[in-house]
């Protein structure tokens, strides 16, 4: 898989690997894409599992285009369609729509953050909105029970909680490790919109050994496209 981006701003790296990894997918699927950046996490997905059909939104209209040229260079315009638009105010196409399947990898800092002298990356990492607010635009573009999957900040997690409050059940957190003892910076976030059953800690996913390097469960995801449930599975 080739991805094109920007030399300068903000740039995609291994999150949207890891959270096309964790989206739950089957042949056949519809999946939403709230941000999209440039594609990566839409490509993932649609190189690990065939016969998936994915909308990627994406507010910036340079980086739509950009994601565009990317699914066209990979050869996957029958899985993939990037529309340019605000997951809060989503185009009158996607509006009528719902997905099975949610996934995202949205702004990281709060809206107080000082934001980044280049606008393109201040708008893709600093939050326009409240995460109830972003949470409650991906919940409506979803099915009665259809699945959500975000990558977070950690420190984040009570604003998670409290924005899918109601909303959506059987949440599950995986902790995303960058070293063994090292308290998690990022986690998976997975939820059913509308379930009432419990919530679930998995295990985690270490991704640096001691040395620095990718750990063995890490390369199969980045390197080798396996899916994060299948390597959590192998302990």
């Amino acid at each position: 898989m080739t991805i094109r981006q920007p030399a300068r701003g903000y740039r995609a790296a291994i999150d949207p690997v890891l959270l096309a990894a964790a989206v739950p997918a089957n042949a056949g699927q519809t999946v939403l894409e709230a941000g999209t950046g440039v594609g990566t996490a839409a490509l993932c997905l649609a190189a690990r599992v065939e016969g998936i059909r994915i909308v990627g939104l994406e507010i910036d209209a340079v980086t739509a285009e950009m994601a565009r040229r990317n699914v066209a260079l990979n050869g996957r315009e029958a899985a993939i369609t990037i529309a340019s638009g605000d997951i809060l105010a989503p185009p009158a196409d996607l509006r009528g729509r719902s997905f099975e399947l949610v996934m995202s990898n949205p702004p990281f800092h709060p809206a107080a953050t000082p934001p980044s002298p280049d606008a393109a990356k201040a708008l893709a990492t600093r939050e326009g909105s409240s995460v109830a607010d972003w949470l409650g635009a991906c919940l409506r573009r979803l099915l009665p029970g259809g699945r959500l999957v975000l990558i977070q900040r950690a420190d984040r997690l009570t604003e998670l909680f409290a924005g899918l409050a109601g909303r959506a059940g059987e949440i599950e957190i995986v902790p995303l490790w960058p070293k063994a003892g090292r308290p998690a910076k990022r986690v998976i976030v997975r939820c059913r919109k509308g379930a009432k059953g419990a919530d679930r800690l998995a295990p985690g996913l270490v991704l640096h050994d001691g040395d620095g390097k990718y750990t063995a469960a890490a390369e199969a995801i980045l390197r080798d496209g396996a899916d994060l449930d299948s390597v959590l599975q192998q302990g």
